[in-house]
């Protein structure tokens, strides 16, 4: 067995601030990259094309600069179960060092991998990078159990110090031609792009992959529009988010590197209304770590609905109404406009998650599940934890104390379009009808004849009734 390591890459496809990439590289200098990409992943029915697109561009990437550190990243493809320990044994690894994740399937193909190591006399090393604070380390300061509750959550995670970020890989010795004969023999190929792994993207990506990219655009944001996101971070028409989603997601930036960034733009606030901008940032951050956590403690968030009570809750389940959600067609244009910026170009802001999702669960009454899927369908940023838990919030089905929170489109719209422009650049029929129409969502029918956009298919204050309706029979 030589000193060689293999450092595993899966949520966090950069060489800068990898906490397990670090503590691999001061065990050896022999440090390489291995990426597998996941059939059991990749064949599922919920995997959207730009999130595939933006992945290998990050892989690629990745190869770059393994290469300009003097090592390489080798790509694998298959079960990581069988593919990963074979590289090892091929190699005569005596490690293989990763980063943990919280989702139930991760967890599962570690523990086996960690198994198929063992059975080679390979050594496993794992470390938390992805958060903050890992599982555990944020507990209730009276019962230490897991939050449930997002509000106290914060207060005790803002409390505790946040780590620096790591250093950075360098001064790394590759694979020898020996080795390299060796991993391909193993089954390392070459990158594919998505189209070979089978998913077509040809639009735009919000973000450019990698490490860079996602570097450069936390710092524009933090240069400039972290200071105005309290009052901006709503406006779907203004660019007042960092749209560092997907970066976060796959890992092309660290969290560490993320939170240093927001903590200088901070200290260098001089009024207290940009300094509650950069903490109103910071507590989104904080979402997403506390959706992870819930993940992590609570499995079954993965397969259904938190509260009991929604387990057997009577969904419409209305088919077309579903798909004129899918495609923008609802006769809601916040709604549409909305849905339609998703399949355009695999993102869409986060007020207007909430307001589709109300809408899919709350008017349509259907199955806050079939929306999630969809959402993973087609996000770039797609990540169950966050997913998962924005959809059991809006569906009133998650943690959340306040289980009757319904939201009206046209009050919505009022409040963050009042001047319809998100909403006419989604929806180009309607560029010429009066902003009070487009607001209210009272079009005249001639109008919306005349546009070829259709009546709603439902009225918002029905289905509130309804719904409120129906929620009593499952309390009772």
């Amino acid at each position: 067995m030589s000193d060689r390591i293999i450092f595993w890459h899966r949520r966090d496809l950069r060489i800068s601030d990898n906490i397990g990439l670090a503590a691999a590289r001061q065990q050896s200098s022999k440090v390489v990259g291995v990426f597998c990409l996941d059939r059991n992943i990749l064949d599922r029915d919920d995997i959207a094309p730009g999130r595939v697109t933006y992945m290998v561009g990050c892989l690629r990437d990745l190869q770059q600069r393994y290469r300009e550190v003097g090592s390489q990243l080798l790509i694998l493809q298959g079960d990581p179960t069988q593919a990963i320990p074979n590289l090892a044994a091929a190699l005569k690894a005596k490690a293989v060092f990763w980063n943990l994740d919280v989702e139930p399937y991760s967890r599962q193909r570690d523990r086996a991998v960690t198994e198929a190591l063992k059975q080679k006399s390979v050594a496993t090393v794992n470390y938390w990078d992805q958060l903050l604070h890992q599982p555990g380390a944020i507990i209730t300061k009276t019962s230490e159990e897991p939050y449930k509750v997002y509000t106290p959550f914060w207060k005790n995670w803002i409390e505790q110090p946040k780590k620096s970020p790591s250093q950075n890989l360098q001064n790394v010795k590759g694979l020898t031609e020996e080795e390299l004969s060796a991993a391909s023999g193993a089954g390392v190929i070459e990158l594919p792009t998505a189209r070979d792994l089978g998913y077509v993207w040809d639009n735009p990506l919000i973000l450019a992959p990698g490490e860079a990219a996602a570097r450069e655009k936390l710092e524009k944001f933090c240069d400039a529009a972290i200071r105005e996101y309290q009052p901006q971070r709503d406006l779907p028409a203004i660019e007042g988010t960092s749209k560092l989603s997907a970066a976060l997601k796959f890992g092309a930036i660290g969290i560490r590197t993320v939170w240093e960034a927001a903590s200088a733009a901070y200290d260098r606030c001089l009024s207290d209304e940009t300094r509650d901008s950069v903490t109103t940032w910071q507590k989104e951050l904080a979402w997403r770590e506390f959706y992870q956590h819930c993940m992590y403690f609570f499995l079954e968030l993965a397969e259904g609905p938190y509260r009991k009570e929604f387990k057997d809750f009577p969904w419409d389940n209305n088919q077309e109404y579903f798909q004129a959600w899918c495609e923008g067609q609802t006769g809601y244009p916040i709604v549409d406009a909305a849905m339609r910026q998703l399949n355009e170009t695999g993102w869409m802001h986060n007020r207007c998650r909430m307001i589709v999702a109300s809408f899919l669960t709350k008017d349509l009454i259907i199955d806050w599940r079939w929306g999630e899927k969809y959402f993973m369908q087609k996000l770039v940023d797609g990540d169950l934890c966050a997913n998962n838990g924005g959809w059991q919030w809006s569906a009133s089905s998650g943690m959340d104390p306040k289980p009757l929170r319904i939201f009206n489109p046209a009050s919505q719209t009022q409040k963050y379009d009042p001047e319809a422009e998100y909403i006419r650049q989604w929806l180009p029929e309607l560029s010429s009808v009066d902003t009070e129409y487009l607001v209210t969502g009272k079009i005249p029918d001639l109008e919306r004849h005349s546009c070829g956009y259709p009546q709603a298919i439902v009225d918002h204050k029905v289905q509130q009734n309804k719904f409120k309706q129906l929620y009593k029979t499952i309390k009772n």
